[in-house]
């Protein structure tokens, strides 16, 4: 009896030494929740309220992010909206890459606003893969100082770019944002 009890411990032993590599390799490849909101805290300034809620909302849907983008961006619209940006995105252990975001969208908006944009990003493992169209649904009131979030998505990788904006902006849209490399005037 004294023998397969030890038996069984060992071996519960040796399952969990097998299973922490892998759990401490995917805490080492993800941003935590206290990371993401230091880094947004510092991209948005002091001005950003409510933007601990917001990472706690984007955590409980999607869990822990592999990156981040900051940048800027402007955007108009009047029923059919157009949206330009650029920024910086951090993969985790994989340095810095240049991103430029257009794209249009069309819906019962209008309004205009220049935000400065938070980005989470989910499940990219190679930062070329930013450069494609990602499909979003956008139902945001943008007022002076607010936050707002909705998710992108294109395959198994999810967007989820947090906006603090100035400006006014009112109505809900569908469109994309197509990532590149470059500057592109043509939003399409």
């Amino acid at each position: 009896m004294t023998d397969d009890i030890t038996r069984r411990t060992i071996a519960l032993a040796l399952g969990a030494s097998v299973l922490a590599p892998a759990a401490a390799r995917a805490q080492s490849d993800t941003y935590s929740e206290d990371e993401v909101v230091r880094a947004a805290q510092r991209f948005f300034g002091a001005g950003a309220e409510g933007l601990a809620g917001v990472v706690r909302h984007v955590f409980s849907d999607l869990g822990r992010p592999n990156g981040y983008i900051q940048g800027e961006e402007g955007s108009g619209a009047i029923g059919v909206g157009l949206r330009y940006g650029n920024g910086h995105m951090r993969l985790k252990g994989r340095g810095v890459t240049r991103v430029f975001w257009q794209g249009p969208s069309f819906g019962f908006d209008t309004g205009g606003n220049a935000s400065r944009v938070f980005t989470l990003v989910y499940n990219m493992r190679n930062a070329d893969d930013i450069y494609h169209r990602y499909a979003g649904v956008d139902g945001s009131a943008y007022f002076i100082g607010g936050v707002g979030v909705n998710y992108q998505r294109r395959n198994n990788v999810t967007l989820a770019p947090m906006r603090a904006g100035v400006g006014f902006r009112l109505g809900a849209n569908i469109g994309y944002l197509a990532y590149s490399r470059r500057r592109r005037l043509n939003p399409f």
